[in-house]
């Protein structure tokens, strides 16, 4: 699941009910925007750090996390603590998504956050090798938190930072023979085994093609806009 916290949904309370009929359904992931703001048509927004913990609090087996936080606009020593409370919770089920936002609603701009994205890309860098200390034994607790770069294909940056790291969550493909290109762009960058290629659809569509392709996650989109809360519990409820 890739689930905003919009308008019916901006309750962590609500969040945590939803991660645990997911879980009960077979789901095995449950992402949590993380936005300040989305345009007119959102009144409502939880934090997802908040709605993070309700779900570990709620479930016992799925992966979870913010898919994806700005780093940019986060100081990485918070970040850092933040990332090893909810996998000490959760039992190390945490994954960190991480990128670089976007201004098209003013969400950087509008708080005096930095709106140029290639300096938002020196600020992720930056920010990377901060939390790599600090997640890497500079702090205690340090447990595993395995991190997820965000990005748009072609553009190389964002594969060659998730290569170093655990997953690549790629934005904006028009359909799953486009995974090859990006399959084979991000063996160049050799990444490690284990390595996670992360798509999201809506959830009408087949996931069995992307699977095909070289998916290794698949989320199931649900927002941004006219979230009805029973309409999203029966999403859940179908399963994967």
């Amino acid at each position: 699941m890739f689930v905003a916290p919009f308008d019916t949904l901006a309750d962590p309370r609500v969040v945590g009910d939803l991660a645990a009929e997911a879980e009960a359904a077979g789901w095995e992931g449950f992402f949590v925007w993380d936005h300040l703001q989305y345009g007119d048509r959102v009144s409502e927004i939880a934090d997802v750090w908040t709605c993070c913990a309700a779900v570990a609090m709620r479930t016992e087996r799925m992966v979870f996390g913010p898919m994806v936080t700005p780093l940019a606009r986060r100081r990485p020593q918070v970040l850092a603590r933040q990332a090893a409370s909810l996998a000490v919770l959760s039992g190390e089920r945490f994954v960190l998504g991480l990128g670089l936002g976007d201004d098209w609603v003013g969400e950087f701009s509008d708080y005096g956050d930095e709106p140029d994205p290639k300096v938002r890309g020196r600020l992720l860098d930056e920010g990377l090798d901060a939390l790599a200390s600090y997640l890497g034994g500079g702090f205690r607790p340090a447990p595993r938190v395995p991190i997820w770069l965000a990005g748009r294909f072609p553009n190389r940056a964002p594969m060659r930072r998730a290569a170093r790291h655990d997953g690549f969550f790629v934005i904006g493909l028009d359909g799953p023979d486009d995974l090859d290109a990006v399959v084979g762009s991000l063996a160049a960058y050799g990444p490690q085994s284990g390595f996670e290629v992360v798509v999201d659809l809506e959830s009408d569509q087949d996931v069995a093609p992307w699977l095909d392709r070289g998916a290794s996650w698949v989320l199931t989109r649900i927002g941004p806009y006219d979230l009805d809360l029973d309409e999203v519990r029966r999403i859940v409820a179908a399963g994967p």
